[in-house]
């Protein structure tokens, strides 16, 4: 009871400080997010590397196009943006979920090897000769989920989790271990090497809907847990004792973040390739706008998550134009300085 007057009394203040209340800022934070979705949508319909411009893509979404543009936009921009605004969702929410179950702002699945284990996973698949394409979102989910706990494991081995600096030096040794093994395979198999050269790097180039067909249960699986857990992981925030007080169990709160976490970005790899930083991004900028509360950050989480991978996307294909960057360079070159200000941030030791 204490705990929920303490909190309202906060909220009073804010409030009388001119911060806007949770509903106004819920809303407006949907608000700044629906309408960068929506730019950045019509940004990877209208943009590419190849011939077809603005002008000429337009007029196919008006329905007078010619062949060629009617081609590059219905069946390479169009199933790319669809694969793109999934990936995005799913990194978006598993980024916010797994800061929050961790309490650390740094938890984000590139910088933990969450990333690192499910590629890993998904190149051991390849190399072997399974069936890749109907095994790799299930592995890669398994992969995902090893290298969180694994993360997470070393990270808590004194006690000290909570710590930021600890948890990223955990995340970064797990990294570098998984990103040596999966080095080492290329290096021996060509083949493998071959076939997944540019998607070790990170990228929706060249992805169609049959993509998603194969990934979309599994994020789709990943969403729902991540929202059925969102309610007990914000009282998490607060502390186990807390959230034991208000009737919730911290175990099975993180035990389902973690499985949500797995699921989202096992199937978003599997998909893209490891992507990393957007997890710190996404809710890095959600909580600026609505504040900390996980199923709030979750709302708009799905509306920035999307927008940031397409922006990124279009980036890559303009910079370096005819060709294309991969999607990963474009996306560390945007997290990397998000990075540094939240471990500059004294406002912000965890969560």
């Amino acid at each position: 009871m204490d705990d929920r007057l303490a909190l309202r009394a906060r909220s009073r203040r804010e409030t009388a400080q001119g911060t806007p209340a949770p509903p106004r800022r819920l809303a407006r934070g949907l608000a700044w997010g629906t309408a960068a979705l929506a730019a950045t949508v019509l940004a990877s319909l209208l943009f590419g590397a190849g011939e077809v411009g603005p002008g000429r893509a337009l007029a196919v979404l008006a329905g007078v196009g010619d062949d060629d543009a009617r081609f590059a936009v219905l069946q390479l921009r169009v199933p790319r943006t669809v694969v793109a605004v999934a990936v995005g969702t799913a990194l978006g929410v598993a980024g916010a979920v797994l800061q929050t179950a961790a309490r650390n702002p740094l938890a984000e699945p590139g910088l933990l090897g969450v990333s690192a284990g499910a590629s890993f996973a998904v190149v051991l698949v390849i190399a072997s000769g399974a069936g890749a394409a109907a095994l790799g979102p299930w592995v890669a989910v398994l992969g995902a989920g090893a290298g969180c706990l694994l993360a997470l494991g070393a990270a808590r081995l004194r006690g000290t989790g909570d710590d930021p600096v600890r948890l990223v030096l955990a995340g970064a040794a797990l990294s570098a271990l998984l990103g040596a093994a999966t080095s080492i395979v290329l290096l021996l198999d060509q083949r493998t090497a071959d076939e997944v050269r540019f998607w070790t790097v990170g990228s929706v180039a060249g992805r169609d809907l049959g993509t998603l067909s194969q990934v979309g249960p599994v994020l789709a699986a990943g969403l729902a847990i991540a929202l059925l857990a969102a309610r007990p992981l914000s009282a998490l925030a607060l502390g186990d004792t807390v959230a034991q007080g208000l009737g919730h169990r911290p175990a099975r709160a993180r035990g389902l973040a973690m499985a949500a976490v797995a699921l989202l970005v096992g199937g978003s790899v599997a998909a893209a390739g490891p992507i990393a930083f957007v997890g710190l991004v996404v809710p890095f900028l959600a909580r600026a706008l609505v504040g900390p509360d996980l199923r709030r950050v979750l709302a708009v989480a799905v509306l920035l998550g999307p927008a940031v991978v397409l922006a990124a996307d279009v980036a890559s294909r303009l910079l370096v134009r005819p060709y294309e960057m991969p999607l990963g360079v474009v996306t560390a070159l945007i997290g990397a300085p998000v990075l540094v200000a939240v471990v500059r941030s004294t406002r912000m030791p965890s969560l």
